[in-house]
């Protein structure tokens, strides 16, 4: 019976959940139902197989190198379209061989050795039900057969890998009678390397040193880089070097085939029939466990609170990043990426790192709170050519709207999840020379994979301990053994790891080296397969206890700043953004209040009487005397002058003024004419006339041509592209 009619046997004796949750393990999310029929054939093709290989552990691979080297031997390599149209029961190889290969007779590593095969079947990369045997997907044959570090047969290595002179060379070092031809001598070469007892013999008769040297790379992979051998490109043979490899022990073991080449550029490989001669029974790398943390780890005292201060920041500049692309759209490249001058000022604007404010441009892109606009171009009176292509900049989609009124915990779950999830490690930069430029960080495939071993490293830390830059080598060795295929292909795993760590901790997943609460959620997300969607119920719920409860209050200082002891609510953050300037954040959001910031209020159409109260009932104790002095002679003075939009005219009950302005020589491009005692005329427009008043230190308001006050708000503008 094929292996697909016994895999659709097995799965018709499944439930409909069970055969949902099989998918799942295999990588392959489906919403709806899936025939027993289909599901074997979707779980027997080429990309499913290697979805689920990403996601091995290390001795997950280790075990299915093993079956694959095993079908390798017994039924030889497949071909490299093995993948397609091939039966993988046909190369099944027996369940004790691959556990006598894994772990000997060693019954704590034969019981290892025998779950991770059991695992290995939740993912469908062994196939049930085959009982005493083993049978895995075609993918595994083709991608593993090399990896389980035993060494190939002398004869395949020698005829891939030799032409005639190096033959006839390993056969005189083994003082062998001289051979008519290549294939005589190749057969009397192999005799003595496939014989076990003429290999200890000559290598009895060595030097200890290469005898040492052949069985620790036997011992590790079988594989060593070296330069003894040349490779031709071409021909893919190699020959001995003339100048040696400045290692005598590789060379004497080389000289006497003992050590053969790959193929791979400065790579040899000992033959498997010498790693049994030196090893005894051939064993295969096998790491069931991870590696330890490392002894004396740094306490992580005071965690919770970096943690805290961490997340609530992050929620604060997320929202006023948006909000300050929202006023001042930031432009986007035609090459692609941000205008690098709108980073710089978004920067200053939010007092962060440029390096900062572009990865949570990124991230805020990611989550769709910001999306791209295409701003109109008018086209002029008269013109029939074509128009230029819309300018193209960043506004804030519909999206954030929702996202402002939610929650501080439910709006920092949105960020943190679309982090874990996102192919990209944004504060990375592996070109440290060129300029880094915000949305076109490149695409990292194994980035979402080494995201997760590294939560999973931090996991197993002791409890109360933290990880230092001295740790990095722990985090990187127990990443790769959770993910050994993202870690391996990941360039400048360091950097990448470092980079990772520092992201977390901007979100308060990660604090001094260790996994918070909110982490442990994440990690739990992470770890979490099924049909549909996981939930972030306990993310929000491990946020919700960390964050404190949103604040309504704030306490009012006498050198006119306005402290928040905590997140503050929307409602008073917008209150107090309106009529100040953020000084800082974190455990405490501090305000500072000046002329300028409360000009700006009254530019929006409240009054001095209006602001105090406001102030007055979010206050934990009643307004110092500094704020009422400061809002009231900023009051007083405030539209002593009136922008008229017909004309655009200044007008002003103060004659004196009126003067005053007339005379400014700041205000000489305006081309200020008095036409009456109280009343100027401007050259510009409204808009222009009010920015150059203010400018010179003035408090002028619009005035309609009704002589009401216009009230100056900034139009909501969305993003209209996705």
């Amino acid at each position: 019976m094929s292996t697909e009619r016994h895999l659709t046997a097995w799965l018709k004796t499944k439930a409909p959940g069970e055969l949902r949750d099989l998918l799942a393990g295999a990588g392959y999310v489906s919403d709806g139902g899936v025939s027993p029929r289909d599901l074997a054939r979707l779980l027997l093709q080429y990309p499913v197989a290697l979805t689920a290989l990403n996601s091995c552990t290390l001795p997950e691979i280790e075990a299915l190198s093993a079956v694959a080297w095993l079908a390798a031997r017994q039924h030889g390599d497949p071909p490299s379209h093995y993948w397609h149209g091939h039966d993988p029961g046909d190369r099944a190889v027996p369940r004790a061989d691959v556990v006598r290969l894994l772990a000997g007779s060693d019954p704590g590593a034969r019981a290892d050795a025998e779950a991770v095969l059991d695992g290995l079947a939740g993912k469908v990369l062994v196939l049930p039900p085959y009982g005493e045997s083993v049978v895995v997907p075609n993918a595994v044959h083709l991608h593993l057969t090399d990896a389980a570090g035993l060494g190939r047969p002398a004869a395949e290595l020698m005829s891939a890998h030799f032409n005639a002179p190096e033959v006839h060379r390993i056969a005189g070092a083994l003082g062998l009678a001289k051979a008519g031809t290549r294939e005589v001598a190749q057969r009397n070469v192999l005799a003595v390397l496939t014989d076990q007892a003429r290999v200890r013999e000559l290598l009895a008769v060595g030097p200890a040193a290469a005898r040492e040297w052949l069985a620790n790379i036997a011992g590790n992979g079988a594989r060593v880089q070296t330069r003894v051998f040349k490779n031709d490109a071409y021909t893919a043979k190699s020959s001995f070097r003339a100048a040696g490899s400045a290692d005598a022990n590789t060379e004497w073991l080389a000289a006497r085939g003992l050590l053969l080449p790959t193929g791979a550029h400065d790579v040899a490989e000992v033959p498997i029939e010498v790693v049994t001669a030196v090893l005894g029974e051939p064993r295969a790398r096998f790491h069931p466990r991870p590696p330890s943390p490392p002894l004396n780890l740094p306490d992580i005292s005071g965690a919770d609170g970096s943690a805290q201060a961490a997340a609530l920041a992050a929620v604060s500049q997320l929202d006023r990043l948006i909000a300050a692309c929202a006023v001042q759209p930031p432009s986007i490249r035609k090459s692609g990426g941000l205008a690098v001058r709108d980073t710089k000022r978004l920067a200053k604007t939010l007092g962060l790192s440029e390096e900062i404010t572009r990865f949570w441009l990124d991230l805020t892109v990611e989550a769709g709170l910001l999306g791209a606009h295409a701003e109109p171009v008018p086209r002029p009176k008269g013109h029939r050519g074509k128009l230029p292509e819309p300018v193209m900049t960043l506004l804030p989609t519909s999206a954030y709207d929702e996202w402002r009124t939610g929650r501080t915990e439910e709006r920092l779950v949105r960020i943190i999840v679309e982090w874990a999830s996102v192919d990209a490690i944004f504060t990375y930069t592996a070109d440290q020379d060129g300029t880094p430029v915000a949305l076109t960080e490149p695409h990292h495939p194994f980035a979402v994979g080494v995201r997760s071993a590294v939560l999973e490293a931090l996991a197993a830390l002791p409890p109360g301990k933290g990880t230092g830059p001295d740790a990095l080598p722990y985090l990187i060795a127990r990443a790769t053994w959770h993910r050994p295929h993202h870690a391996a292909d990941m360039p400048d795993m360091t950097g990448c790891m470092t980079a990772t760590l520092r992201e977390a901790e901007l979100l308060g997943v990660v604090a001094r080296g260790a996994l918070t609460q909110p982490g442990h959620a994440l990690l739990d997300l992470l770890r979490a397969s099924g049909p549909s969607e996981p939930s972030t119920d306990a993310l929000v719920a491990a946020l919700a206890g960390m964050l404190p409860a949103p604040q309504v209050t704030a306490y009012f200082q006498a050198d006119l700043t306005a402290v928040v002891r905590g997140a503050p609510e929307a409602a008073l953050a917008d209150l107090l953004d309106g009529m100040a300037d953020r000084e800082s954040e974190g455990h405490a959001v501090v305000w500072r209040f000046s002329p300028a910031s409360v000009r700006h209020a009254l530019d929006r159409g409240h009054d001095a009487t209006d602001l105090l109260e406001r102030l007055a009932a979010v206050a934990e104790a009643p307004l110092p005397q500094p704020f009422e002095y400061l809002i009231k002679d900023v009051g007083r003075v405030h539209g002593r002058m009136r922008v008229v939009r017909s004309g655009c005219c200044i007008r002003s009950d103060d004659e004196t003024l009126i003067d005053e302005l007339a005379g400014t020589r700041a205000l000489r491009a305006l081309g200020l004419r008095k036409i009456a005692p109280t009343v100027l005329i401007s050259s510009v427009g409204e808009a222009e006339t009010l920015t150059a008043l203010r400018a010179a230190g003035h408090t002028p308001v619009l005035e309609a041509e009704t002589g009401a006050t216009v009230v100056e708000r900034t139009a909501t503008r969305r993003a209209n592209l996705a």
